[in-house]
């Protein structure tokens, strides 16, 4: 009884020290672990989507997560990026706009922690369902052949398409198109071409998918009856004049397309068709001339009957040796100047009706002594060639002495050679 009637007299001063004493604690623990405001931000991951759905818009943004707690409890988290998970269930959803709450977990041993703030609570994400839907390919072929030949048996690799993609950009589409130009074509065509959507007023229909997105055509083309195109040749007579050769010889246009109302007389034709004659004796350049062509009785050509020839003529080439003396110019006034030696060996080559009407005054030697005062140079002598189409190709040698003096001190055999 003494115990129980003490208790009572001292109970409010044990529980002011018992409140004391938590106070304190809390004080050490706060000071040692002290509590912090971190944000966290979460990808939001999309579960339960129906494999016949899609997205078509809404923002699934960052869940962005607010937690105030001890710094040991937050670096928990931090030092594992998966802790905290963020979500939004689309199971059951079908096509439409739907208002969806983002859930989101945090694991049972991250304790003690309060939640301050949470954003987005919700989005809204609108679903569209994806169909494929089947279309006839329209094809179409453009053009016309060239002259003298048909449109033959064309076939396609596939005749119909399937359309896949979001419900209304399926809609969109009225017709897959495919076409292919044949103008001008003369011989067999198979090419591979792009299938293009269309809506139905011919503009391009985009994100939809094709299967297959490519078809290949193959279209014969074929020659009409009494119609042949034919190879020109062209007939040549006489020799080029000595010294040029012939270079080469083409024909515009190269093929022709004949006819003649009697189609056993095309085929029994060569192949080709033959050139009036060109005479080409005694001739120095090139040629260029229109021709007529030597047409059999009973055929004629598609077009102009007349051909365009150019004939490439070009002088030979061949080289020759010839020796030249050295010629001095440039010197000072009141200084002569010798040089050994005197007389150069010169290779030149060029075309040879030109090599051999060369005179002295076309290949000249020269070494220039312009500011050059008294002493011993050598000297690489400067070649000058007047016809254009000669070239150099050796001297020898090819570096020169030179030797400069006072002129009254040079001998009768050191006076300056004067130019021609």
């Amino acid at each position: 009884m003494g115990a129980i009637r003490w208790l009572g007299r001292n109970l409010s001063t044990l529980l002011l020290a018992f409140v004391l004493a938590l106070i304190v604690w809390g004080s050490a623990i706060t000071a040692a672990d002290p509590n912090q405001e971190r944000n966290y931000q979460i990808p939001i991951q999309i579960i339960g989507q129906d494999s016949d759905v899609e997205i078509l818009s809404g923002s699934l943004e960052q869940l962005s997560l607010t937690l105030y707690g001890p710094n040991s409890i937050l670096d928990q988290i931090d030092q594992d990026p998966n802790a905290l998970q963020a979500w939004v269930d689309l199971s059951g959803l079908k096509q439409g706009t739907h208002t969806l709450p983002v859930l989101y977990a945090i694991p049972d041993d991250i304790r003690p922690y309060r939640l301050l703030r949470v954003e987005p609570s919700t989005v809204e994400i609108t679903l569209e369902r994806l169909v494929s839907q089947a279309f006839p390919i329209q094809t179409e072929v453009k053009g016309q052949p060239a002259l003298g030949y048909q449109q033959g048996e064309i076939t396609w690799s596939d005749l119909e398409v399937s359309v896949y993609g979001h419900l209304s950009k399926v809609q969109e589409v009225a017709s897959v198109e495919a076409s292919v130009n044949i103008d001008g074509a003369n011989e067999d065509i198979e090419k591979t071409i792009s299938l293009i959507p269309r809506d139905a007023k011919g503009n391009l229909v985009s994100g939809v998918s094709l299967s297959p997105d490519k078809v290949t055509i193959r279209q014969s083309i074929t020659l009409r009856g009494g119609y042949r195109n034919m190879v020109v040749k062209v007939v040549t007579s006489g020799q080029v004049a000595e010294g040029y050769r012939q270079t080469n010889i083409t024909v515009s246009p190269p093929n022709v397309m004949v006819f003649s109302a009697d189609p056993a007389m095309i085929n029994q034709l060569p192949g080709y068709i033959e050139t009036h004659v060109l005479d080409l004796t005694g001739t120095v350049d090139d040629i260029e001339t229109v021709l007529a062509l030597n047409l059999p009785e009973g055929v004629s050509v598609i077009g102009d009957p007349n051909v365009l020839v150019q004939v490439g003529v070009a002088a030979i080439e061949g080289s020759i040796n010839i020796n030249r003396r050295v010629e001095i110019i440039g010197i000072i006034p009141g200084l002569a100047a010798s040089v050994a030696p005197d007389n150069v060996e010169v290779i030149i080559y060029g075309p040879i009706p030109t090599l051999q009407t060369l005179t002295d005054v076309d290949v000249r030697v020269v070494v220039d002594l312009t500011g050059l005062e008294e002493g011993v140079y050598p000297i690489e002598p400067d070649v000058i060639i007047l016809p254009d189409q000669i070239r150099l190709q050796v001297i020898s040698p090819e570096t020169l002495e030179v030797e400069i003096t006072k002129a009254e001190q040079a001998t009768p055999a050191l006076t300056p050679t004067t130019a021609p």
